[in-house]
């Protein structure tokens, strides 16, 4: 008989990323949560690349903290060195990037949870889900322990019968060596749970002491240090900062590994997982991309107090002797000597078409899944996802509707959308090209689009709130006071117009439509803006952002407008397709399968065509559905 322990409210199973974010979301709303690791000192580890953020996954980590979560403060904590990406393109774009000390991001983590009300850390593996007529009831472990609840929130990362391998090596461990769960799949295929097999990896770590920098080009952070976290000011976050450095690949680099690609376990057919599309296997780029001469690699430090660096760019499952002779042709690695060998490695992820916008399979009551367990990748994606699912929970355990955040909203709407409506067929990651609405769903106004629902929702404090109405209000009085203050075609105005190279004036004009001109700017126009007053550079940032792309952020209000009539136009549970006349097989077929709450989420979903959607809606209206 196994042992019953006494019931807890929530349990989240895995404590990276994902299982952080839903663990803290749920516990600081009140719920009793219980946390399991395969061990307590992987708590948030990060064992591929050191850093938070980057193109597009930027804006995931300010949503998150946006929201109330805990990425965007720990990172604010331990980065050792930070940078915004893409500024020489328009601020849709531009994202932050940090990277991490590795060590330290872990311990800051793993400090956060351990002093959370209501949140318990249980090293042990989970082996079944228990399941009561539809309903989730508990949690078995490894021990025959049985740890009663009325919710699971499933967050496993890459451990689900994981096996790394590199050459001929195949061990079946999670990351970094650690144990793999090598049960609970076994529980999900008894739930009916559709499972698949993915793949990533990782590239060596070297001794960067045996690392020749005067071959390589320095890249350093930003003098000026962007906060990932709202509550944070550049000065609270302010410190000395270490370089990273980028040198490449080569001919000779390209031919030793074509010379040895039959070795390589993703060509001779060893490896069966799919990896990703958007971040390949250095064999994948050099087989894939030939006419290449060379490729980008990027030497990262993993922290302050260790000399191991991480070759970004190079990830590979090719044999060791292999690697090192690859490595070793790279300019200012020849001599580099090897910490930890690259490594593919192979887990097991649900398909997460079987799940609702609220991350809770559809057809298992009170059972959530969130970040590289539902077949997407990277960190950002697996927070933002373990925010919502932990949030959800607790809003369902205590009979709120859940919160679902739609495409037009934040990237984390886009990211759950495209998971949950077209699915994936390889680990998804986020990108700006992803999000129709990227203009709005800018990093820098994550707090204005998110902070209220994180307030109503109950992760953020009153005294945040506050703040950040103020500053909405403030926003909204600049903007006023631009549109109605006029200059003058005076010889002081046209001095400074010449002086930036801007078209000097037949007459008045408003200081919001000289803003618009491309070559001024908010801070530039300050020389004639005498009666300014004194605000903070978020401020500025939005009112300059704001009068500056009026006219294309008012085309995607329009756009959003219209993405919600179809949004709002909800499809009942139990429709039968079968009976909406002229629907294509296809179509009947793959509504059937993803079963979409909405007609926006249904036309989104590849193989309904407009017509089938158009029929659909006379069938709504016709039926009073």
């Amino acid at each position: 008989m196994p042992y019953v322990y006494e019931n807890y409210d929530i349990v989240v199973i895995g404590a990276g990323h994902a299982g952080c974010e839903a663990a803290l979301a749920a516990a600081r709303l009140g719920c009793r949560t219980l946390i399991f690791t395969v061990s307590i000192d992987s708590i948030a580890m990060m064992p591929c690349n050191p850093n938070v953020g980057g193109s597009s996954k930027g804006h995931l980590v300010k949503e998150v903290d946006a929201l109330g979560g805990e990425m965007g403060k720990n990172i604010d904590k331990t980065f050792i060195q930070s940078k915004m990406l893409n500024l020489s393109k328009g601020p849709a774009v531009h994202s932050l990037r940090a990277q991490a000390d590795k060590k330290a991001y872990s311990t800051e983590m793993r400090k956060v949870l351990e002093n959370t009300d209501h949140l318990t850390i249980k090293q042990g593996e989970v082996t079944k889900i228990l399941v009561e007529n539809g309903k989730i009831c508990g949690v078995r472990t490894i021990s025959d322990a049985e740890y009663p609840c009325k919710a699971v929130i499933l967050c496993t990362g890459t451990y689900l019968k994981a096996r790394c391998i590199y050459g001929d090596v195949s061990t079946y461990t999670g990351p970094n060596g650690l144990s793999a769960a090598n049960h609970l799949t076994d529980s999900l295929l008894e739930l009916g749970i559709d499972v698949r097999r993915f793949k990533t990896g990782t590239p060596a770590r070297v001794d960067g002491r045996t690392v020749d920098f005067s071959k390589m080009a320095e890249q350093k952070g930003d003098e000026k240090i962007v906060p990932f976290s709202f509550t944070n000011t550049p000065e609270d976050i302010a410190r000395e900062q270490v370089s990273c450095w980028l040198t490449y690949t080569n001919l000779e680099t390209h031919q030793i590994i074509r010379d040895n690609i039959d070795r390589s376990p993703l060509y001779s057919g060893d490896i069966k997982g799919t990896g990703p599309r958007y971040c390949p296997s250095i064999e994948d780029k050099v087989m894939r991309f030939s006419d290449k001469e060379r490729h980008q690699v990027f030497l990262e430090p993993e922290g302050i107090d260790t000399n191991e660096m991480y070759i970004g760019g190079m990830s590979s499952s090719l044999p060791e002797d292999v690697q090192y002779k690859m490595y070793h042709t790279v300019p200012g690695l020849e001599h580099a000597e090897i910490v930890r060998n690259a490594y593919a490695i192979e887990y097991d992820c649900i398909n997460p078409i079987q799940l609702k916008a609220s991350l809770e399979f559809k057809n298992i009551e009170g059972f959530f899944s969130a970040g590289q367990a539902n077949g997407s990748s990277g960190y950002e994606e697996a927070a933002a996802q373990g925010i919502i699912a932990g949030i959800n929970a607790a809003r369902k355990l205590s009979g709120k509707e859940p919160i679902i955040l739609d495409r037009s909203q934040a990237y984390i709407g886009v990211l759950i959308d495209d998971l949950i409506t077209k699915g994936t067929n390889e680990p998804y990651r986020m990108m700006t090209s992803r999000a129709e609405y990227r203009l709005l769903l800018r990093q820098d106004n994550a707090d204005l689009r998110l902070t209220e629902i994180g307030y109503e929702v109950g992760l953020i404090s009153k005294e945040r709130y506050d703040a950040l109405c103020d500053k909405k209000k403030k926003i909204v009085e600049e903007i006023a006071r631009l549109e109605k203050t006029t200059v003058g075609a005076i010889p002081t105005v046209q001095d400074f117009l010449e002086k930036h190279n801007s078209t000097k004036l037949q007459s008045g004009i408003t200081l919001a439509e000289l803003l618009k001109r491309p070559e001024l700017s908010y801070q530039i126009l300050e020389e004639i803006d005498l009666d300014r007053p004194n605000l903070s550079q978020d401020v500025k940032e939005q009112v300059n952002i704001n009068i500056k792309y009026d006219g294309y952020i008012k085309r995607q209000e329009r756009q959003v407008m219209q993405f919600h009539k179809l949004e709002n136009k909800k499809i009942p549970d139990m429709i039968n397709y079968d009976e909406v006349q002229s629907l294509r097989l296809e179509a009947i077929q793959k509504l059937k399968e993803y079963r979409p709450a909405s007609v926006g989420q249904a036309s989104r979903i590849s193989g309904v065509s407009p017509a089938d959607i158009s029929v659909l809606l006379v069938y709504l209206e016709r039926y009073g559905k």
